[in-house]
This record gives structure tokens, C-alpha cells and sequence, in this order.
């Protein structure tokens, strides 16, 4: 392992979030027609990790929000960089990123999305970092509460590097 960082979650223990995420949401969506919005980059892995674990029918689109930029905090405003394709009214919306931090970022897709009429929407993410919580937001499935440290691996990054960890660890503060 890199010697700057600290590993926290090993590969194992995200699996094994996934896979209870992936069983909850599959229960609770069942019959229903869902679209998981992924949140990228970030999201992506996750993402398709969570799909597969899923018993249930879904479809993906993908929204790039960003608050980050290459800093490794936040700038406190999210703005949309790319927006789904499809019209979502009618259908239940899962909103799907790694990680929930200040909440800026889902609190900004959910008051996007809602505006489009959609049955219902929620989020899942895999980490919550309720330390840096700036934004009330409410997420129906958490993986797992996440420490006040800047997180890499599975597709979380600092500056677009280490993404492709299949674990997640913190970043020294030496190595920023």
C-alpha cells in the first residue's frame, strides 16, 4: 500500500456493504420502476457494483456535480456538469453517490430532480461523513458512517488519483 495513505474499509467490508444496500433496495423497490442516478465520478464503481447486487430490473443514467474541483474541500456550491437524458417523470429516482459530506451536493440533486415531477426519490451512498455536514439532506441507505479524514479508493479520488483503489483509505495530510 502507498505510503501515504491509511487503509480504513478493506475490499472485503465493501462488499459486504454493497451487498446489504443492494438487498434492502431490491426489497423495498420491488415491482417498481427504478433509475439509479449515479453520481460521477466518484459514484461510478459503486454504482455498478450496487446494480449488480441487485435482484431487481433497473436502469442507469448519470449526473456530474461537482463542489470539489481539484480542492480538498468543498467550495460550498454545487453546479451540474452533465445532466441526465431522460425525462423522469413518473419514475421512483435512487440517487447513488460514494460518499455524503457537507450534503451540498445531493441537497442540490434532489432539488433539481424533484422539479421534474419524478414518483419518488431517494439516495443511497456508501459512506457517511457526517462530520463535515453543512446541509441537513436525508438518506434512506447508508453503507457506513465514514471519519472527518480526506477519503480515496473506490472511485473516490484527490486530484483524480487513486480511484481504482479496491479499498478505501485516508490520505495523509502531508500527501495533499
Amino acid at each position: 500500500m502507498d505510503e501515504d495513505l491509511e487503509m480504513l474499509i478493506p475490499e472485503e467490508t465493501i462488499r459486504e456493504l454493497v451487498a446489504g444496500l443492494a438487498q434492502r433496495i431490491s426489497r423495498d423497490y420491488a415491482g417498481k420502476d427504478v433509475l439509479l442516478i449515479s453520481v460521477l465520478k466518484g459514484a461510478a464503481i459503486f454504482t455498478t457494483d450496487l446494480m449488480r447486487a441487485m435482484t431487481i430490473p433497473s436502469t442507469i443514467e448519470f449526473v456530474q456535480v461537482s463542489s470539489y474541483g481539484n480542492d480538498t474541500v468543498s467550495s460550498g456550491t454545487a453546479t451540474m456538469t452533465r445532466d441526465i437524458n431522460q425525462d423522469i417523470r413518473g419514475r421512483h429516482i435512487l440517487l447513488v453517490d460514494c460518499i455524503i459530506d457537507t450534503g451540498e451536493t445531493l441537497r442540490f440533486l434532489f432539488n433539481t430532480l424533484n422539479k421534474r415531477n419524478p414518483s419518488s426519490i431517494e439516495a443511497v451512498v456508501l459512506l457517511d461523513k457526517k462530520a463535515r455536514r453543512k446541509t441537513a439532506v436525508q438518506v434512506k441507505y447508508i453503507g457506513i458512517d465514514a471519519p472527518d479524514a480526506f477519503l480515496v479508493g473506490y472511485g473516490l479520488d484527490s486530484a483524480d488519483q487513486y480511484r481504482n483503489l479496491p479499498y478505501i483509505a485516508a490520505l495523509k495530510p502531508d500527501a495533499r
